[in-house]
């Protein structure tokens, strides 16, 4: 007969499964009402419910958020990506192009960052390919989670069920120690990569939506952006046409004119040769134009001094400022105006509503209401953005340019830390701490950026889903709802149990996160494999990869959300695209997880 504190254990993560579900409170806030429930029950002591934040695997996740970040802020990414993408000509070559190169790389990086790294690129492939966004948003979701589940530090649930396992001092059914290497989980991670890039190529065309249309031309919006760019040295277009730069079809930004020298070059062709020095002038929208400032080599024009033309700009940050009335900056041009002395920022660009503006942006004479894209230090908001000159003044939080000439060391940071995990020369979290603080001490990013990079809800929640799994296990509830699986799955062998455990545990990530539905569910399937005598680690490998490969929901990983506004879907569009997907990964994990792992 089940006690209290496992009755009230096991209505608390019932609730908590389904208000998780409904999406009106945040994962963190919910949790952790949860643990405080138990707390003051006495079901946790306090030391057994902050265990979970002191946990290695917590530290290690932070650490790789920070890592991630690095790589970031120097543009690595973008260098790999640039080349392997190219310029698709279809739908099928287009899927091709992006799921591999981010499958390959969310094995070593957290597919959140590269997920926002890939979307603002996508709707420009999408142009090029002549094809609909919706046709490549969910796929570049979808194989960020296939690739994360090959490697150790492929996603942070791998690292945590890694702990876990270690913690819980598991054995196999030869009785040896079961610990997580760097590739361990690349005998099921691969085939279920390989298998979820076939479908997804195959049935891509026929299953993803259609509903949304490339994105119109911004030439025909007279309203955006005005702004000018110069290559400086270094800028990889340099001696390429506007074409194979790149520039020609961009989203949501057009490239108006080339100023060179004292010449200027209206109706740009496609063909025409970009040389160091020359001015770009776009128009369009403003998230297009501040991606263009993360390209190498193209810095504000209206930077006149050649020491600081192509700095990195770490602690700067785009400002939107609008023109008063009464300001004195009004009929002056961008030049004579003395932003930069006055208020220490730098013009990026102009928009005035209905007009397109003309000439060289330093000659452009400002008017009340015109919008001004500054580049300026953190705080130029607060402390500008009441005076007489701007109505006001909203601060982005978008970092001026990235540390290009520093991608090469982030880089080799990240190779290093796959050799130190790999070959056993150090633990998982004192390899990604040392990754981490090389990443700051050779300023691949600054410390502002590392915390800034690092998601401290997530962590919450991993923290928070500690302490409830160690309620699980101390009041019998883990062991009874083992048991009951157990009972259910009467007759149906090994296979069937290990069967049950991959659909539960995904159902739970559907319902939560895939960090808490890991955490909660590990003791359970533990309990199932040691109550029949088989061998755990089967079990413990079925659980990691089902918390991740959920595809059927929005909510089931965190770049399915990311994804859902950009590519148009609706919550049916994952269950039809998704759903096929989530069962094959679970017929192939259930089939060679035995197999690979020792069997039963």
């Amino acid at each position: 007969m089940p006690n209290f504190d496992a009755i009230l254990t096991g209505v608390m993560v019932l609730l908590m499964v389904g208000v998780l579900a409904t999406g009106r409170w945040a994962p963190d806030i919910i949790m952790m009402g949860v643990l405080l429930v138990l707390l003051l029950f006495g079901v946790l002591e306090p030391a057994e419910a902050i265990a979970g934040f002191a946990n290695e695997g917590v530290v290690t996740v932070g650490m790789l958020y920070i890592l991630a970040t690095g790589l970031k802020e120097t543009g690595a990414m973008n260098t790999l990506t640039d080349k392997l993408l190219g310029r698709p000509k279809d739908e099928r070559s287009a899927q091709i192009r992006l799921t591999l190169p981010v499958v390959g790389m969310s094995a070593f990086v957290n597919n959140t960052p590269i997920v926002a790294m890939f979307l603002p690129t996508l709707a420009g492939i999408a142009r090029r390919a002549r094809i609909s966004p919706s046709k490549l948003y969910m796929p570049l979701s979808f194989a960020s989670i296939l690739g994360g589940v090959c490697t150790l530090i492929g996603t942070s649930t791998n690292v945590l069920v890694a702990k876990l396992t270690k913690d819980e001092g598991l054995v196999d059914k030869s009785g040896n120690a079961v610990e997580f290497g760097m590739f361990t989980l690349a005998k099921v991670g691969v085939p279920i990569a390989i298998v979820g890039i076939a479908y997804m190529i195959l049935f891509g065309r026929r299953l993803l939506p259609n509903r949304q249309a490339p994105i119109e031309q911004a030439e025909h919006d007279a309203s955006g952006y005005h702004a000018a760019l110069r290559v400086e040295a270094g800028c990889p277009a340099i001696g390429k046409t506007v074409e194979q730069a790149g520039l020609r079809n961009l989203p949501g930004v057009f490239l108006a004119r080339i100023d060179r020298g004292d010449t200027s070059i209206p109706a740009v062709s496609p063909q025409e040769v970009i040389a160091q020095g020359d001015e770009l002038v776009f128009v369009g929208e403003l998230d297009s134009l501040m991606d263009l400032q993360q390209i190498k080599g193209l810095v504000p024009s209206s930077r006149d001094d050649e020491e600081h033309g192509a700095e990195y700009r770490p602690n700067l940050r785009l400002i939107e400022a609008v023109i008063s009335t009464n300001s004195a900056l009004a009929g002056s041009t961008i030049r004579e105006s003395g932003i930069r002395t006055r208020y220490g920022a730098v013009v990026i660009a102009v928009r005035r509503q209905g007009q397109r503006l003309h000439g060289r942006i330093g000659d452009i004479r400002l008017r009340p209401g015109d919008t001004l894209l500054l580049e300026a230090p953190p705080g130029f908001a607060q402390r500008f953005g009441r005076s007489e000159d701007f109505y006001l003044a909203n601060e982005l939080g978008t970092p001026a340019a990235l540390r290009h000439e520093r991608s090469w060391v982030a880089l080799a940071i990240l190779a290093g830390l796959v050799g130190l995990i790999t070959f056993g020369l150090l633990d998982t979290m004192t390899a990604a701490m040392l990754a981490a603080g090389m990443m700051v001490l050779t300023r691949c990013c600054t410390g502002p950026q590392a915390r800034r990079g690092v998601d401290f809800q997530i962590l919450v929640v991993i923290g928070a889903a500690f302490g409830i799994a160690a309620a699980m296990e101390k009041t019998g509830m883990a062991g009874a709802v083992a048991h009951g699986i157990v009972q259910v799955s009467a007759g149906l062998g090994p296979w069937g149990l290990m069967a049950a455990i991959y659909t539960m545990t995904v159902i739970f990530t559907a319902c939560m996160t895939n960090n808490a539905a890991a955490v909660l569910m590990f003791p359970i399937a533990v309990a199932v494999a040691n109550e029949q005598a088989l061998n755990p680690v089967p079990f413990v490998v079925a659980v990691t990869i089902a918390a991740s490969c959920e595809f059927s929901t929005p909510i089931g990983y965190q770049t399915n959300l990311m994804v859902m506004g950009p590519g148009g879907y609706k919550w049916l569009d994952y269950t039809r695209f998704g759903g096929p997907l989530t069962i094959l990964c679970g017929i192939v994990c259930v089939t060679l997880a035995p197999l690979l792992f020792g069997g039963f």
